[in-house]
C-alpha cells in the first residue's frame, strides 16, 4: 500500500453528529479513561453488556438446546466469539491503511456484534417464525428489528420524560444504533403488503421510523440510497457468518451428528447438497452446482484423511479394509477429538479473516464496504448453508424446534386472547405497557416483546404453567 493510496481518501470516519443521542443528556467526564468519540462508544459498550437482554442471551438457543450439555454454544458465547472475530476484523482493516489515518472503533463493532442477537426470541429461528406469524397483522417480528426495538426502546436505563415514559432503552448514541442497523427498510405494517407474504420480512419496524430517519441523517447526511450500512455493521455481520459456518460446525461434530468422512461420502446428488449449491448460488450471486460444493468440502475435510487414503492398496483385500477402517477412525477422531476440533476451527477463522479486506466510500466515509474474496466467501457460504441443511434440518432437530415453535405460539396466544383476558396472565409492568397501548397493534406489540425476551426454559416453564404440560423431554431421546 503506498502512501498516496492511504491518504487518498477524504473526510473523517466519525463526527461530532455520530455521538448525538436521541435524548439529551448532560456533559459526562471521560469514560474508562477515553476522550470524545471513543468515551461515548466505550460507555454505549458499557451500556450493552450490563443490559439485562443481554445476559438473557445465555438461556436462548444457538444450535443444540442448553438443556442438552453445558458444552454446546449458546447465544450469548457465540455473540462473544462474533465480537472477537468482529474486532480482528477491525484490526486488520486498521493496519491495512486503506482507510488512510482513520481507525475503526472497536469498542464499536464489538458493541454490535455482542448485541446483534439480543432480538432473538427463545428456540431461535422457530420461535422467530412462530412471533412473525403471530404478528402478521400487527407489523411483524423479525430479530434484527427487535434488536433495534431493545436497545431503543424496552431495556430500562433512560425515558423521555420524569414520568417515566416514552422510554428510550439504552439511549445509544446515533452510530451505535446504525452499527445494529442490518437493513434499511421498514417492515409492512399487514403481511399482505410484503412482498412474499408469510416469509419473514428482513428490516426495522415501523414504530422505529422516525428514530432510524434521524440516525442515518447523523451518520450520513449527505447519503440518499436505499441501502444504508456502516462499515461496523458490515464487519459484524461477516464475522456472523464467519462464526456461524465454523463454530456450529464444530459443535455438530462434538454431539456426534456427523463427521468429516460422512461429509465427504454424501453423493452429490443428495437432496441436502443441492439445497446447498442454490443458497450459496442465491447468497453469493455465483453459480454453483452440486460438483462446485463437492469441490469446496474436499479442500475443506480432505486434509483429514489424505495421510491415510495414499497408502490403500487395492490390490489387496486385507490392506484395502485396512485402509478403509484407518480412515473411517481418523475421520471419528477428528469430530470427537477436543484438540483437533479446536485447531480445524481456529485455522479456519484465521484463513476466513484474512480474506476480508475492505473498498472505502469517498463519498461517505462511514458507509465504507467489508469485501470478502470470492473463494472464501464461496467456503464460508457452503459451510454455514450444510450446517443448516444436515443438522437444522434433520429430523431430530426439527422435531425439538417444532416443539418450540408450538410453545411459542401457545404462549402469545394465551396472552392475546380477549375472551379469557389472557393479558392479565403479564407481570405489573408488562401489563400496565399493554393498558398503556393505545390501540391493538400496540397491545400486541406488548405481548409480542414479552414473548421475545424470553428463554428457553422460561418460555418451557410458562408453557407448562398453562398446560400443566411436563417439559422435561430431550431431542436426543429415540421416538
Amino acid at each position: 500500500m503506498t502512501k498516496k493510496s492511504k491518504t487518498a481518501i477524504p473526510g473523517r470516519l466519525y463526527t461530532d453528529l455520530d455521538v448525538t443521542r436521541d435524548v439529551t443528556v448532560k456533559s459526562r467526564e471521560s469514560f474508562d479513561g477515553q476522550e470524545g468519540h471513543n468515551s461515548e462508544f466505550r460507555r454505549d459498550y458499557a451500556r450493552l453488556v450490563h443490559c439485562a437482554s443481554f445476559r438473557r442471551l445465555q438461556g436462548k438457543t444457538q444450535l443444540f438446546p442448553g438443556i442438552e450439555s453445558d458444552f454446546f454454544r449458546n447465544r450469548l458465547t457465540h455473540s462473544v466469539e462474533v465480537a472477537q472475530i468482529a474486532k480482528g476484523i477491525a484490526l486488520q482493516v486498521n493496519r491495512s491503511g486503506v482507510l488512510g489515518d482513520q481507525q475503526i472503533n472497536t469498542d464499536l463493532v464489538e458493541l454490535a456484534a455482542h448485541a446483534h442477537d439480543i432480538g432473538h426470541p427463545p428456540f431461535g429461528h422457530n420461535g422467530e417464525h412462530a412471533l412473525d406469524e403471530c404478528m402478521r397483522d400487527h407489523g411483524g417480528f423479525e430479530g434484527n428489528a427487535q434488536t433495534l426495538r431493545i436497545v431503543t426502546r424496552l431495556e430500562k436505563r433512560e425515558t423521555n420524560s420524569a414520568s417515566g415514559e416514552n422510554r428510550c432503552g439504552l439511549n445509544l448514541t446515533y452510530r451505535s444504533i446504525a452499527a445494529m442497523l442490518k437493513y434499511d427498510r421498514p417492515i409492512p405494517q399487514k403481511d399482505a403488503a410484503r412482498s412474499k407474504p408469510g416469509k419473514l420480512a428482513k428490516g426495522y419496524y415501523e414504530t422505529e421510523t422516525s428514530l432510524i430517519e434521524k440516525v442515518k441523517k447523523a451518520v450520513a447526511p449527505s447519503f440518499s440510497g436505499d441501502k444504508f450500512r456502516t462499515i461496523e455493521c458490515d464487519v459484524m455481520d461477516i464475522a456472523d457468518d464467519i462464526a456461524y459456518s465454523t463454530y456450529d460446525l464444530e459443535d455438530a461434530f462434538k454431539a456426534g451428528f456427523f463427521n468429516p468422512l460422512e461429509i465427504l461420502s454424501w453423493s452429490t446428488k443428495t437432496e441436502v447438497m443441492q439445497k446447498v449449491a442454490n443458497k450459496v448460488s442465491e447468497a453469493t450471486g455465483d453459480q454453483v452446482d452440486v460438483n462446485g460444493v463437492r469441490d469446496i468440502l474436499f479442500e475443506t475435510f480432505g486434509g483429514f484423511m489424505v495421510n491415510r487414503s495414499s497408502a490403500i492398496d487395492i490390490t489387496s483385500p486385507v490392506s484395502f479394509i485396512e485402509g478403509v477402517i484407518a480412515i473411517y477412525s481418523q475421520s471419528k477422531e477428528a469430530a470427537s477429538d477436543g484438540f483437533l476440533r479446536t485447531k480445524f476451527t481456529s485455522e479456519l477463522v484465521k484463513e476466513f479473516i484474512r480474506g476480508v479486506s475492505v473498498k472505502a466510500n469517498p463519498e461517505n466515509f462511514s458507509l465504507s464496504k467489508i469485501q470478502v474474496a470470492k473463494k472464501i466467501r464461496l467456503k464460508i457460504e457452503t459451510l454455514k448453508h450444510l450446517t443448516f441443511e444436515a443438522l437444522t434440518m434433520s429430523p431430530r432437530m426439527r422435531l425439538v424446534e417444532y416443539r418450540g415453535r408450538d410453545i411459542v405460539k401457545t404462549i402469545f396466544e394465551a396472552l392475546a386472547s380477549e375472551e379469557r383476558a389472557g393479558h392479565l396472565l403479564l407481570p405489573d409492568d408488562w401489563r400496565d405497557a399493554y393498558f398503556s397501548a393505545g390501540d391493538k397493534p400496540g397491545k400486541m406489540r406488548v405481548i409480542c416483546d414479552f414473548v421475545a425476551g424470553m428463554t428457553d426454559r422460561y418460555a418451557m416453564e410458562f408453557f407448562a404453567r398453562l398446560t400443566s404440560s411436563d417439559n422435561g423431554h430431550s431431542f436426543f431421546k429415540p421416538y
